[in-house]
């Protein structure tokens, strides 16, 4: 396999692939269940976020987008948010598949000179399909499962978006930090 290629993921063996995948959705897991915030909306801002941007940027579109999938989903599984889990493992594998899309544009957009911008730019793409993703299945779920109007539903979650939005920053600050940490581990 050849390792002079920039695209991390190409350079990996598939079985450090897996690990790394592996790893990866458990620190996700974890980071999304140990450190909790609660939120008036019966959420919780946790550091798991910052864990999906790395899946992603770290393993690439498809490892990335399942490990931040499966490793979020695994968290509301355990942590007993039932209802959540599907949503959950759509809404955190498009964050992490964005991310890594956003990531590489911006990356050669700017022609490899800064890593910086293209971490927080493409953060913010990802947690943004979070926020949004969240604010639409909790319009869906209240709206269904309460047999409430379709505005009621849309009230009801907008108290859910500034947490969201919070969760998110931290995501993006942490992956940030240790993005360039995490990428010369992986590749020694």
């Amino acid at each position: 396999m050849d390792h002079s290629t920039t695209n991390q993921e190409q350079t990996l063996p598939r079985t450090k692939k897996l690990i790394l995948a592996a790893l990866m959705a458990a620190l996700t897991c974890v980071g999304t269940m140990i450190i909790k915030v609660p939120t008036p909306t019966n959420g919780y801002i946790h550091p798991g976020d910052g864990f999906v941007l790395l899946s992603g940027l770290l393993l690439g579109p498809l490892w990335g987008a399942l490990a931040a999938g499966i490793g979020s989903a695994l968290s509301d599984l355990i942590g007993g948010y039932f209802i959540y889990v599907p949503a959950t493992f759509v809404i955190k594998a498009l964050t992490a598949l964005v991310a890594v899309v956003v990531y590489r544009g911006l990356r050669k957009a700017f022609e490899h000179k800064s890593v910086l911008i293209a971490l927080i730019g493409s953060g913010i793409a990802g947690e943004a399909i979070m926020v949004i993703g969240y604010f639409l299945f909790e319009i869906f779920m209240l709206a269904a499962m309460n047999q409430s109007s379709l505005t009621a539903g849309v009230i009801a979650s907008l108290a859910g978006i500034l947490p969201n939005i919070i969760q998110g920053v931290f995501g993006v600050v942490i992956a940030t930090i240790l993005h360039p940490l995490l990428t010369r581990l992986i590749q020694a």
